[in-house]
C-alpha cells in the first residue's frame, strides 16, 4: 500500500506540473516547492494548514503560542497557494513555506532543518512520511479541530495505510462525539472533544472587527446583503435579488477574483450601479450612487460581515459551502445552497432556524421575504445566530491546557 501511495503522490505532482502550464494556481503550487532553502532552527513549533480557511481556524492556537513563547521559533506550512500567498508574510511566524511533497527524503530534510518540539495540524491533511518521521523522532503531533465521518478512507476496508497514518498522532482534539466514536472504533483512545477553534476565532473577530471606512460610506445607512465566497452558480441567484431589492445595498466577495470571473459577475448586474472595491482606492467616487460593490481582493470578508443584515454563503452548489460562522458571529442569518450536510455548524444553524438552505432562485427569494417580513422574528433569528457561536467557544483553551512544551 505504501508503494501505491508513493506512486499516487508522484502522479499527482506530475499532473499539477502539467496543469501549471495554463493554470496560475497550479503554477504557484509548483514554483513554491522548487529549490526551497529552509532556515535552520534548534527548536521550533510547527503549524501546518491546508489552506487559508484552516489557517483562520487554527489561528487562535497559533496566536496563543506566539504570545506565550515569544522566544520560540514558529514555522508555518501550507499545502495550497490560497493559504501561502495570502499569509506568507504573517507576523505570527518566523518562517512560512509550502509543505514539500510527502516523500521520505523531503520529510527528513524538512524536519532536520526546523527541529520542531511539537507539530500541530488543523482539521485536515494526513501525510504518511511526515507523520512517520515525527513519530520516529518522538516529536508530539497534534490534530486540532479534527472531524471524522464514516465515509472517509480511514474507515474503509482498503484504508489500512491511512489507519497507520492515524496511529502516528499523539492526540486528536476533535469537534464532536461522533468523531470520538469513529476513532475509538479503530482502537485509537488518544482523543478528546475540544470543539472547533473556528468559533473562538470568529467570535473574537466579531467583538473587535477591523473598521472599513469605505464600506461604511458605501452602506450609508442602507440595509446590506453580503454574498460571501460566491461561485458563479451562487452569483446567478443573488443577482436576481439586486433587481428586486433596489433599496438595499449588495456586496459580493467572490471566492475567485480573476478578471474573467469578475467580468462575468458584473455582466449579471445593472452596470450603472456596480463598483469594484479596487476603484475606491483610486477614485473619489460618489458611493451613494452605487447599489452593488464587488470585493476584488482577498482577506476582507471576515470584517465585511459587520456591515451586513443578511448573508449568503457560497459553495453550496459545488463541493460544499464556505464559512458560515464568520457571518453568524455578527448575528446575521445565513443562507446557502443545498450541499451543506458535511458541515456540522451549518446543520446546527439550520436546526436553530438561524441558517437556511435553498435550491433555486425561487427559494432564495421566498427565504429572504420570510426573514424580512417580521422584524421581531428577524431580531430573534439574529440573536440565535450570535448566541450559537458564543456558546461554542472555548476550544482553544481546551487544547492549550492539554499541550505542554
Amino acid at each position: 500500500m505504501l508503494l501505491i501511495y508513493n506512486i499516487a503522490l508522484q502522479l499527482y505532482y506530475y499532473t499539477v506540473l502539467a496543469v501549471s502550464l495554463f493554470n496560475e494556481k497550479a503554477k504557484l503550487w509548483v514554483a513554491g516547492r522548487r529549490n526551497i532553502s529552509y532556515k535552520k532552527y534548534e527548536q521550533s513549533i510547527w503549524f501546518h494548514f491546508a489552506s487559508l480557511g484552516e489557517f483562520e481556524q487554527g489561528r487562535p492556537v497559533l496566536e496563543y503560542y506566539r504570545e506565550k513563547y515569544p522566544d520560540k521559533k514558529i514555522v508555518i506550512t501550507f499545502f495550497s497557494p490560497s493559504g501561502y500567498e495570502i499569509r506568507k508574510n504573517t507576523p505570527l511566524a518566523d518562517a512560512v513555506y509550502y509543505l514539500p511533497l510527502d516523500t521520505a527524503a523531503n520529510a527528513r530534510h524538512f524536519i532536520d532543518a526546523i527541529q520542531p518540539d511539537i507539530a500541530v495540524f488543523t482539521k485536515y491533511e494526513y501525510w504518511y512520511h511526515f507523520f512517520n518521521e515525527l513519530n520516529k523522532r518522538k516529536i508530539p503531533l497534534y490534530i486540532i479541530s479534527g472531524i471524522f465521518r464514516p465515509e472517509q478512507v480511514f474507515f474503509k476496508w482498503y484504508g489500512g495505510l491511512h489507519r497507520k497514518i492515524l496511529s502516528f498522532v499523539t492526540w486528536f482534539f476533535v469537534q464532536d462525539e461522533g468523531s470520538v466514536a469513529l476513532l475509538k472504533g479503530l482502537g485509537i483512545e488518544r482523543v478528546s472533544v475540544s470543539g472547533d477553534t473556528r468559533f473562538d476565532r470568529v467570535w473574537a473577530n466579531a467583538q473587535q472587527p477591523k473598521e472599513l471606512k469605505k464600506i461604511n460610506d458605501f452602506k450609508n445607512g442602507h440595509k446590506v446583503f453580503i454574498a460571501g465566497s460566491t461561485w458563479p452558480n451562487d452569483e446567478n441567484l443573488v443577482a436576481a435579488l439586486v433587481r428586486d431589492y433596489t433599496g438595499w445595498k449588495f456586496i459580493f466577495a467572490p471566492h475567485e477574483i480573476n478578471e474573467e470571473k469578475i467580468d462575468k459577475l458584473i455582466s449579471l448586474l445593472p452596470l450603472q450601479s456596480v463598483v469594484r472595491y479596487s476603484q475606491l482606492a483610486t477614485d473619489h467616487l460618489p458611493l451613494t450612487n452605487y447599489q452593488t460593490l464587488i470585493i476584488d481582493n482577498i482577506g476582507m470578508l471576515s470584517s465585511l460581515y459587520q456591515y451586513g443584515n443578511l448573508a449568503y454563503i457560497g459553495g453550496g452548489f459545488g463541493v460544499g459551502i464556505h464559512n458560515t460562522l464568520e457571518a453568524a458571529a455578527f448575528g446575521i442569518p445565513v443562507i446557502f445552497g443545498p450541499n451543506y450536510s458535511r458541515f456540522k455548524e451549518a446543520n446546527e444553524l439550520v436546526a436553530l432556524q438561524a441558517g437556511y438552505s435553498i435550491n433555486n432562485e425561487a427559494e432564495l427569494k421566498s427565504t429572504v421575504a420570510y426573514l424580512l417580513e417580521d422584524q421581531e422574528r428577524y431580531k430573534t433569528i439574529c440573536q440565535k445566530a450570535a448566541t450559537y457561536v458564543q456558546e461554542h467557544t472555548g476550544a482553544t483553551a481546551a487544547i492549550v491546557d492539554h499541550i505542554n512544551l
